[in-house]
């Protein structure tokens, strides 16, 4: 079992993974071992509540396919055990990472203070640009 929450659990049957050949410079192992791995989870056939599936399907993330499949790739690390972790844990955080509810921004003036400062560095700005041109005798 995969804990989202102290509620929300998900199935280790859920999600699919599959090792891969890292990509990248290395030795003459790289070309031997897959210790990469792929994780697939599809949203729409998990058991995730509908709350969380609606908001991971509108989320915009290039790891969210048009199907609806999110896929995710760790190589970070040489073993593959270490990946597979990896993976999980960056599926765990972006589902997280859904609940959390944003605060709305209060919109605020700037102070008459800091209006004034940068229209003085705006003038000696345009000041010392204007001395840089071609003098006239």
């Amino acid at each position: 079992m995969i804990k989202i929450s102290n509620t929300v659990f998900l199935a280790d049957s859920e999600v699919e993974y599959s090792a891969v050949r890292s990509q990248g410079a290395g030795g003459q192992n790289v070309n031997k071992v897959s210790s990469a791995i792929h994780l697939r989870f599809d949203i729409a056939k998990s058991s995730l509540p509908e709350f969380y599936k609606t908001k991971l399907l509108t989320l915009k993330d290039k790891r969210i396919t048009k199907e609806g499949v999110i896929v995710i790739k760790a190589q970070e690390f040489r073993e593959q055990a270490l990946n597979k972790d990896a993976a999980l844990q960056r599926l765990v955080d972006l589902i997280k990472a859904v609940t959390a509810v944003q605060r709305k921004r209060i919109a605020t003036k700037p102070t008459k203070g800091s209006q004034k400062r940068r229209l003085e560095g705006k003038s000696k700005r345009s000041k010392i640009k204007s001395l840089r041109g071609k003098v006239d005798y």
